[in-house]
């Protein structure tokens, strides 16, 4: 999907030094599309950031990230590999997180093909996405591949029972960008009654540490900012380096809808300065 000349006013104008590219990848069983962003010019091998967008693990598309990867492969630079994995309800969880696992490893399995440094390596995703980045860091301290960081941009932390139970919850219930209804069917759809809901919410894992450092950033009209803050503190907590940024104008998907919050743009060199740090 390419977003259409009126809807990249909302969605930001990638990058214009840096060239995207999709690509598929044989993983077993299934084929994935990867959404590559580059820059245009660099001749050595890179850092690899794997990316995973938002939609409640029911909707959303790689390209809806463009401007916010395309600026990080074109000015980190990195290589960005954005994932299209699976969707409930025809692939509820945790289908969504294995299929970012294993695009993970088989890239970096790979490196040298896709023109990445195996050794340094992150992820990174927003709402359901930053549910799955997280979830492959907590899976990636024991099973590898190392990771350098992870930034997570307004995660789902919580998809059990106690979803709601967070003050952001009902104080944001009628911010129109993530409405309550909107997350309910998001868990009904994609958490199937067979599923331990807390084998796939970060908050509910009994031991945070070991974890590669954080970002996480948070928008404070999003019923979900309370979620990632509570998140922020239990990696301090175990021991895991975390930082934490809300942004107090923002609203849930703000990085994704540049043109109609600002806040996007001082995130977005956050999240750079982030990434540049750890991954130099």
């Amino acid at each position: 999907m390419v977003f259409s000349p009126a809807a990249r006013i909302v969605t930001g104008w990638p990058d214009r030094n840096a060239r995207i590219e999709e690509r598929s990848i044989e993983l077993p069983g299934r084929r994935l599309t990867l959404r590559v962003h580059r820059p245009k010019r660099s001749d050595h091998r890179l850092p690899l950031v794997v990316s995973f967008h938002g939609g409640g693990f029911i909707a959303g598309t790689a390209a809806q990230n463009d401007w916010l990867n395309s600026h990080l492969a074109a000015r980190c630079p990195t290589v960005v590999v954005s994932v299209e994995y699976r969707l409930a309800p025809e692939h509820p969880l945790p289908a969504p997180v294995e299929d970012g696992y294993d695009t993970l490893v088989q890239i970096v399995d790979d490196a040298g093909r896709w023109g990445v440094d195996p050794a340094r390596v992150a992820v990174l995703g927003e709402s359901a996405g930053g549910t799955i980045a997280a979830l492959i860091a907590l899976r990636a301290r024991k099973d590898g591949p190392a990771l350098r960081a992870q930034v997570l941009n307004y995660p789902g932390a919580d998809w059990t029972e106690t979803m709601e139970d967070y003050p952001s919850f009902p104080q944001n219930a009628d911010n129109p960008t993530l409405p309550p209804s909107r997350l309910r069917a998001a868990r009904r759809l994609s958490v199937p009654a067979t599923l331990d809901p807390r084998s796939i919410s970060p908050l509910k894992f009994d031991n945070l540490a070991d974890l590669p450092p954080a970002l996480v950033v948070t928008a404070a009209l999003d019923p979900l900012a309370d979620q990632g803050r509570r998140y922020v503190e239990r990696l301090r907590e175990d021991g895991t380096e975390a930082q934490l940024s809300c942004y107090p104008r923002a609203t849930h998907t703000f990085l994704s809808t540049p043109g109609l919050v600002p806040a996007a743009r001082p995130a977005r060199r956050e999240i750079l300065a982030f990434l540049g740090g750890h991954l130099r």
